[in-house]
């Protein structure tokens, strides 16, 4: 699919703010940054950097959208025959994280955000990632609106998503927040929904 060029700006130019505001939070903390430095450093005016984002505190979620998009284009590239979970957990497994950079704005989330907004943003991410999976296996043989088979992909796709984000939340709590952790965690939790629920496809 081609995008419209202003779609493709608008993810550059996201991902710059989000690349500079991880290298100023890990530098210097987040209550020492501010907007003006993370435009100016991605290159942008401050008025560009509030079109994408309504706060700097905002950027200490952005892993998690750049995650989801990187997310849907492996999931995509897996082959539809392949088990829905198998993709899932390759998708999961494959994705292009610097790990120490990851657990240290997770530490920072935690330390300086309210704990109901990291929850209402990973509640939205978790459902984001719910939709993800559903359109993968809808994709192949799409069903009709109101059948019983959409409702299985949906059941599906949403049980799958809360697995993954349990794990996650197990992770954020437990003293181990390394990636090789979280990936051990989520292929855990993965294999007890595929025992519970047999491997739909």
């Amino acid at each position: 699919m081609v995008r419209p060029a202003q779609t493709a700006r608008s993810e550059r130019t996201r991902e710059a703010l989000r690349q500079a505001a991880a290298v100023r939070f890990l530098a210097q903390g987040v209550e020492e940054t501010s907007a003006e430095q993370i435009a100016a450093d991605a290159g942008v005016s401050l008025r560009t950097f509030y079109r994408h984002f309504s706060s700097k505190h905002d950027l200490l979620f952005a892993d998690y959208d750049a995650g989801l998009h990187w997310f849907r284009a492996a999931l995509s590239a897996r082959s539809p025959d392949e088990p829905i979970i198998e993709s899932v957990q390759c998708a999961i497994s494959a994705a292009p994280y610097d790990d120490s950079a990851v657990t240290r704005i997770a530490a920072m989330r935690s330390q300086d955000l309210d704990p109901g907004r990291i929850v209402r943003h990973i509640r939205q991410v978790e459902a984001d990632f719910a939709e993800a999976i559903e359109e993968r296996m809808a994709a192949k043989d799409p069903p009709a609106p109101g059948t019983e088979e959409r409702m299985r992909i949906t059941v599906t796709a949403r049980c799958i998503a809360a697995a993954v984000f349990g794990a996650m939340e197990v992770w954020m709590l437990g003293e181990d927040r390394s990636l090789p952790e979280l990936d051990r965690l989520c292929r855990q939790a993965l294999a007890l929904l595929q025992d519970g629920v047999g491997n739909p496809s």
